[in-house]
């Protein structure tokens, strides 16, 4: 994410940084996106594919710090920059985190006030969907920047397909699988209400393309569940 982020992301933001809402974020993800904790699995493995012992990771939306705590304790000789334009997101990282904060370096921000590296890898899980395609794409060139030759990138966020007779019904999967794992029927009805007509979701195609243009080269879908997507690349 970059500083001319849209209003409608803008809104989002505002309600991360809510600290009722910071602290009850990790009840949230699981129940609706199905794999979530094998996706942050899936993700430190595929970042670690030919990497260093002490690779140094980018982590874009790392408010929570719910992937910097599955990726530190996956790789105990990483050291990583989060970064997080909502300071109540980034402070629950820190409690999350705990004594793992000291291999953690947690920047209030978007890309353009993440370090220039260059990093080993990078990851950016259920984030980027909160951007329209223009910002989109800068924030990827930005990653993109960022890493060294060949490193690899994970990107993992809503996206499905958006076709007018389409979307409806994914949206539909998107709260049954919610209330199935869970969640507040009113709540989940809530929560798609919003996705729908607030979130700037895009079709897998055009996510792919979007990574392609950045600089990405090989990408590789490897988790698809749902309303969700995650593809690797590298830089």
């Amino acid at each position: 994410m970059s500083r001319s982020v849209q209003p409608e992301a803008m809104d989002f933001i505002a309600a991360f940084n809510d600290p009722r809402a910071a602290a009850q974020y990790a009840e949230g993800p699981p129940r609706f996106v199905p794999g979530y904790e094998a996706l942050h699995r899936m993700t430190a493995i595929l970042l670690a594919e030919g990497r260093p012992g002490n690779a140094r990771v980018l982590v874009l939306g790392a408010g929570g710090g719910q992937e910097l705590r599955a990726l530190a304790e996956a790789q105990p000789t990483w050291t990583f920059v989060g970064v997080d334009p909502a300071r109540e997101m980034l402070k629950e990282a820190e409690r999350v985190l705990g004594p793992l904060m000291d291999r953690v370096t947690l920047v209030e921000g978007y890309i353009d006030d993440a370090p220039s590296g260059p990093f080993d890898a990078a990851a950016c899980l259920l984030t980027l969907h909160f951007l329209d395609p223009e910002e989109r794409a800068a924030t990827v060139r930005g990653i993109h920047q960022r890493l060294k030759h060949g490193a690899p990138f994970v990107a993992a966020h809503a996206s499905f397909p958006q076709a007018e007779d389409e979307r409806p019904r994914w949206l539909d999967r998107y709260e049954s699988y919610a209330v199935a794992s869970g969640a507040d029927r009113e709540k989940a009805r809530k929560a798609r209400t919003a996705v729908g007509a607030h979130l700037p979701a895009l079709s897998p195609e055009q996510d792919e393309d979007i990574l392609n243009a950045g600089g990405f080269l090989d990408v590789t879908l490897f988790f698809a569940a749902f309303t969700w997507r995650g593809w690797v690349a590298r830089a």
